[in-house]
């Protein structure tokens, strides 16, 4: 019979030479809520598991029995070839006669007005811009259809682009099958339009979907799929090697984990050096690379180094860009609270809840959950009991 994680652990842990005080301590958890979960008593909550991996040096053995447990109870779930074959090219068909052929001027109207929408929907809740996003796709996708070239492919491109975008906003709002099905639609636009570079970051796309379930296998696959095509440039490249990232440190794997970052680092900086092309992809953070490390660093149960990195790059985020402020500064939080550091997570968090309730992030709120579960061990500080009301308040904001 495979030993349970409350064995495995307590197997680690008598290896390492800890006591069950000394653990508990360590990980900044009750001893005697450590106890119930070494005797089969609870279930092991994966950030237990990770600060748990790390501090022994299990090399993500306890991060993957405590996901085995998660997944006995959660039942049965969806294929991942299905998820992945789930999206297809949604039918983009339109009405009325031809159009005057669009010239210079509107294709680059056209552009500005997208632009305008992916900076409102950097500060604002996803509802605002989900259906003028759509509407975009269209109206461009049908005048490419009735364009000659080389306009008709500029047109495609920028259509997929939208596309693209409209993916994450769906993601944003909580609708991952219509995440899948646009970012589906952004490949097709892409790959009618000549471009590889959208068709392969699309799989990083889906890598971020993988991401927020939880699914590090998935995370890493696709992530790997992206950088396969060495027809696109180091930027996409870049951000899927951060993406691949990500996903070892979801298994506790620190060293592909790094080996895989410091790929990203040096893509990134490669990219720096280039001449950037229209449509820019993905994150527009002064450096993604950095808020990444800060990020991962917290699952791979490193949470006070999570905490000194973020700390510095959120400095660096200007205020314009609300939504990754909000997603970044809760996950800092989060790390300063898993570091026992809890006055120090309530401060930071009131600086960013403003944030979280503006941008209105399905995704966001999963940190913030794990974030008030994690302060509720601590329910009794002032400092939580100040800020709970507030917490609360933006926890059960709705969509």
């Amino acid at each position: 019979m495979a030993e349970s994680f409350g064995e495995l652990l307590r197997g680690h842990r008598v290896a390492a030479g800890l006591s069950l005080t000394r653990m508990a301590a360590l990980v900044n958890y009750d001893k005697s809520y450590l106890s119930k979960i070494e005797n089969g008593l609870k279930p092991p909550q994966t950030a237990l598991a990770r600060r748990c991996d790390a501090e022994l040096e299990a090399g993500g053995a306890l991060v993957e029995a405590a996901r085995a447990v998660s997944d006995r109870a959660a039942g049965p779930t969806l294929d991942r070839r299905q998820v992945l074959m789930g999206g297809t090219m949604l039918g983009l068909t339109f009405a009325g006669g031809p159009r005057p052929e669009p010239n210079e001027q509107v294709v680059a109207w056209l552009r500005t007005s997208f632009e305008s929408l992916r900076e409102l929907g950097k500060q604002a809740s996803p509802v605002l811009v989900l259906e003028p996003l759509v509407a975009q796709v269209r109206t461009v996708h049908a005048l490419a259809g009735e364009t000659p070239e080389p306009t008709r492919s500029r047109l495609l491109l920028l259509a997929a682009r939208i596309a693209e975008y409209t993916g994450w906003m769906s993601q944003e709002a909580g609708d991952e099958q219509g995440a899948l099905q646009w970012t589906n639609c952004a490949s097709e636009l892409a790959s009618a339009g000549g471009d590889q570079e959208i068709a392969s970051y699309a799989f990083v796309r889906k890598a971020g979907l993988a991401l927020y379930r939880q699914d590090s296998i998935s995370t890493v696959e696709l992530a790997q799929r992206a950088q396969l095509n060495d027809r696109v440039g180091p930027r996409t490249l870049a951000l899927a090697a951060r993406r691949e990232a990500q996903g070892h440190a979801l298994t506790g794997d620190r060293d592909s984990y790094e080996r895989a970052l410091d790929r990203a680092i040096t893509l990134i900086d490669s990219a720096g050096r280039e001449t950037r092309a229209y449509p820019v992809l993905g994150s527009t953070a002064p450096d993604p690379i950095e808020l990444a490390n800060g990020w991962s660093l917290c699952d791979l149960g490193r949470p006070r180094e999570a905490a000194a990195v973020l700390d510095h790059a959120l400095t660096r985020l200007p205020t314009s860009a609300r939504r990754s402020r909000a997603r970044f500064g809760v996950r800092r939080s989060l790390a300063h609270a898993m570091s026992g550091e809890v006055d120090q997570s309530c401060l930071t968090l009131t600086d960013v809840l403003d944030d979280v309730a503006q941008v209105d992030s399905a995704t966001v709120r999963m940190d913030l959950r794990q974030l008030a579960s994690t302060l509720g061990r601590w329910h009794t500080h002032r400092a939580v009991r100040e800020i709970h009301p507030e917490l609360r308040r933006v926890l059960r904001q709705q969509i």
